[in-house]
């Protein structure tokens, strides 16, 4: 299990919001680095003005009134002035570029003998000494004068563009997206063998160019379908008519002496009118049926087996709980005709049927007791015109199976040829209810 997202979407989303954290973050250092000397001196002034203020208010103020002042500057500027001690000790101010910078400006315009400090005598603030004569003063102004008040705000206002910075990213990917998400659904129905939508042809100039390619492609391959299918059909007629007069002369010929011979030109008649068939099943566009609504799976297998054995064929179902599911319902026949004649064709016994259902998926399964098909074979045999070795013996177009591949693929589904406990193919098709 990771973390980290597989679609394209959420991965550049995620990395475009990874950009922008780490922008905020170096820009936010930088105006903090950039601001701390203006501020530091912003604040010495403010300080110096003060100290100024107040030593020149002391220092000309009546001294029967120097306490009336004290008490007002107090009162209204929240400054405090203390009588201090040159040999009184207090804390050293922290090591930090702020307060280093206004400590240097203070002493600078106050005098070298001026202390600053952040608490005396337990009372926290901002300290800064100054001298009349010999006599030394304290000066104490809230923290709140050279501090800004309100941190969370500044918080508060970063999280807020950060975070419609990552909305307009998402945004902008997922217009960028929509279009590949289109072509990817394109993609996926085409690769089942099906005839894809023309997919919209807007979005960036790569993706137009893609999407008009992609099109193009479907066409072009459409086209080719349509121009065999034309040309097997065409070909199938040619070869039918002949074939039925062939048929129609073999019904008239005399039985004496060539009853043999007769049953051989027949089967071999019947041999290419089923290859016939076979080429047209396959040509044959599957997704021209439509979508039928909510099927009965099972009904549908029971309508094929009867056929098979109303002719005297042993083929038996093991009807289990399936879900009803839209299919294509003529294909889905014809796929299963298909198996069952590969099974009759290659097994011997009976050919069983068995239906079921696991999970969101309905599985249908022929089973035989032929000779079986290796594991290392089994993909290439659902490939068009393909036939085992010990096969080609006997008549067959290799095209039963690829039909059968064409028709699973279609419904979202795929076909496994597996070994039957006991000996024999067990041919089992798994069909998506979504």
């Amino acid at each position: 299990m990771t973390l980290w997202p597989r679609t394209l979407l959420w991965r550049s989303v995620l990395l475009i919001a990874g950009l922008l954290v780490v922008a905020h973050l170096a820009w936010l250092q930088i105006f903090r680095a950039s601001e701390i000397e203006p501020r530091a001196l912003q604040a010495a002034q403010q300080i110096v003005s003060v100290v100024n203020l107040t030593r020149a208010a002391l220092v000309t103020a009546d001294p029967g009134r120097r306490y009336a002042l004290l008490d007002e500057l107090a009162q209204r500027e929240g400054i405090q002035v203390y009588a201090g001690d040159p040999d009184e000790a207090v804390p050293a101010l922290p090591d930090q570029p702020f307060l280093r910078i206004m400590a240097a400006q203070l002493r600078e315009r106050l005098g070298e003998q001026t202390r600053v400090t952040l608490e005396r005598e337990g009372i926290a603030g901002v300290w800064v000494s100054f001298r009349i004569d010999t006599d030394e003063y304290w000066v104490s102004l809230p923290r709140g004068r050279i501090e800004r008040n309100e941190p969370l705000r500044w918080i508060g206002w970063g999280a807020l563009v950060l975070a419609l910075a990552v909305i307009g990213a998402f945004l902008v990917v997922a217009r960028i997206n929509r279009p590949l998400r289109e072509l990817t659904r394109a993609a996926e129905i085409l690769g089942r063998g099906a005839t894809p939508t023309r997919v919209t042809e807007n979005g960036p100039a790569e993706i137009r160019t893609l999407a008009r390619a992609f099109n193009q492609m479907a066409a072009d391959i459409q086209r080719q379908d349509d121009e065999r299918a034309l040309l097997l059909a065409g070909v199938s007629h040619d070869l039918r008519t002949p074939l039925s007069r062939i048929r129609l002369a073999l019904e008239m010929l005399d039985d004496h002496g060539n009853a043999d011979l007769k049953a051989g030109v027949a089967q071999d008649i019947g041999d290419i009118d089923t290859a016939i068939g076979q080429f047209l099943d396959f040509a044959r566009p599957v997704d021209a049926e439509k979508i039928s609504g909510q099927s009965d799976l099972n009904a549908l297998a029971r309508t094929v087996i009867e056929r098979y054995t109303r002719n005297g064929r042993d083929i038996v179902m093991h009807a289990g709980d399936t879900a009803s599911q839209a299919l294509r319902t003529q294909a889905f026949q014809r796929l299963l005709a298909n198996l069952i004649d590969n099974a009759l064709h290659h097994g011997s016994g009976t050919v069983e049927v068995a239906t079921t259902r696991e999970g969101s998926v309905n599985i249908v399964e022929v089973l035989d007791r032929g000779p079986g098909i290796p594991a290392t074979d089994a993909a290439r045999m659902l490939q068009p015109f393909t036939r085992l070795n010990s096969a080609r013996s006997t008549s067959g177009t290799g095209l039963g199976l690829a039909i059968v591949d064409r028709i699973a693929r279609l419904h979202g589904g795929q076909v496994q040829l597996l070994p039957r406990e006991g000996g024999g193919l067990r041919a089992r098709v798994e069909l998506p209810l979504a």
